[in-house]
């Protein structure tokens, strides 16, 4: 027993003597599949950095609904400083079943024409390469999931279409969407065919991505072949109507944060707090792949038209969810007509034209477009800064926050209650000098601060 313990003691020894010479480089080989890798695998074009998109409604946009009347409105949008113009589809709408008098423009009837209401091809041309002159881009709102009725691809191509119990063509189901008829992916040719069109409108109208309509209704290795496709001619930006994480890997630039505007309208309408975008900003964090970026939006042409325009459905926080767009995470939309503070609904089968006037709404989007593009934090994917929290004293009344990015410093507190707010400042690192955006004075946040909020209100500190 002795001489056992003798030898266990020696080899113990030996084993410590070289455990304390081993070098930690050499101590453990860890395979290399166990070393994480980006998921996202697409490269965002150089121009979306710190971009901010517009929606253009074409049928309502101007008086005349036109391309070459859009185009006369290029330059108020650049000193505006929007960067990706976003036109609704352009194409054709179908006639077949079609819902009020001019139909929606995601009935497609032709892929490859564009609605003579709208004007020309030549017209749409001659609007892309002017916003291209002035610095900006330009997407197409492109309906890959379903067609008209009367589409020629009905006729040319039926076995490319999904087809009921009876076998006869069906819209999409569970929603009221009567005036189309749904594909069917599982067929080469139809992904073939629809990357084809993709593919021309870039190469032959110079358009730079596209705001793909139901996204996720079409199979996800679609746009992965359609992406790469597509930036084999040039880098291009693609902004999916979906939620899907998915999606961002080798797909799109940006997918629609509903999940975020959902909660913002509670908040207005008075039936939640701040606490109720925990559980958005925690997915967003945590499942979210680091460099996606995620639309942000007040109003867009599904909102405006079926459930209220921005000041029906934010209320008084409304100007709280503005700023918010823009010093969250997330790339901001500007929907046509909020800079004008556009108070109807626009008809969505019928012409029913913006009235364009000044208002505060369109100085606010200036500033903030300004704002975001000066601070590096605040850009766009991975470019900007991840949102770090602050705990504060009300965190039912008040959201609190950080975005910071080398020497680059955001604090942002919003008050998203009718109550005056006085709150102390906990966990995060809020501690610093700052400028007050709106004032332009100089702030001390020491550690523990006190911050006094007025009722449905923001505060925005930058370090530059």
């Amino acid at each position: 027993m002795r001489i056992f313990s003798s030898i266990a003691a020696v080899l113990l020894a030996v084993g410590l003597a070289g455990a304390a010479h081993a070098s930690p480089r050499t101590a453990i080989a860890i395979p290399a599949r166990y070393t994480p890798k980006p998921y996202v695998e697409l490269k965002h074009p150089a121009w979306s950095r710190d971009a901010v998109l517009y929606q253009i409604n074409t049928r309502q946009f101007t008086p005349e609904g036109t391309f070459a009347s859009a185009e006369k409105q290029l330059p108020r949008l650049k000193a505006l400083g929007v960067d990706i113009l976003w036109l609704m589809p352009i194409h054709p709408i179908g006639e077949k079943n079609r819902k009020g008098g001019l139909g929606s423009p995601y009935s497609v009837r032709d892929y490859y024409a564009v609605n003579p209401d709208f004007g020309t091809l030549a017209d749409l041309k001659s609007f892309v390469t002017a916003a291209h002159k002035l610095g900006m881009h330009v997407i197409l709102d492109w309906v890959a999931n379903h067609s008209a009725w009367d589409n020629k691809l009905t006729s040319d191509h039926p076995d490319w279409y999904e087809h009921d119990w009876k076998g006869a063509f069906h819209p999409s189901t569970w929603w009221d969407w009567a005036d189309i008829i749904d594909f069917d992916y599982s067929k080469p040719a139809l992904r073939q065919y629809m990357t084809g069109a993709l593919k021309y409108w870039v190469r032959e109208v110079g358009i730079d991505g596209y705001r793909c309509d139901v996204a996720g209704m079409v199979p996800i290795d679609f746009w992965e072949n359609a992406r790469a496709e597509l930036d084999a001619i040039k880098p291009v930006f693609m902004l999916a109507e979906w939620e899907y994480p998915e999606l961002h890997r080798r797909a799109f630039d940006a997918t629609y944060a509903w999940s975020w505007e959902g909660p913002m309208h509670e908040i207005g309408s008075g039936r939640a707090g701040p606490d109720a975008l925990n559980g958005y900003y925690a997915w967003n964090d945590g499942a979210w792949p680091l460099g996606a970026m995620r639309m942000l939006f007040t109003s867009n042409h599904d909102k405006n038209s079926w459930e209220g325009t921005e000041f029906e459905r934010f209320g008084p926080n409304l100007a709280n969810t503005m700023v918010l767009t823009f010093v969250s995470e997330g790339i901001p939309l500007i929907y046509n007509g909020q800079e004008a503070g556009n108070t109807k609904r626009l008809a969505f089968f019928e012409r029913d034209p913006i009235m364009w006037r000044d208002h505060p709404n369109g100085a606010l989007f200036k500033r903030l477009i300004e704002l975001k593009k000066a601070h590096p934090a605040l850009w766009n994917g991975d470019w900007g800064a991840r949102m770090v929290p602050v705990v504060n004293s009300a965190p039912n009344k008040v959201l609190s926050f950080v975005r910071h990015k080398g020497g680059d410093k955001i604090l942002a507190l919003f008050n998203m209650s009718a109550e005056a707010q006085m709150v102390t400042l906990g966990d995060g690192p809020s501690a610093g000098r700052y400028t007050d955006w709106e004032t332009g004075r100089a702030v001390t946040i020491p550690e523990q601060a006190s911050v006094a909020l007025a009722p449905w209100s923001y505060r925005v500190l930058t370090t530059r």
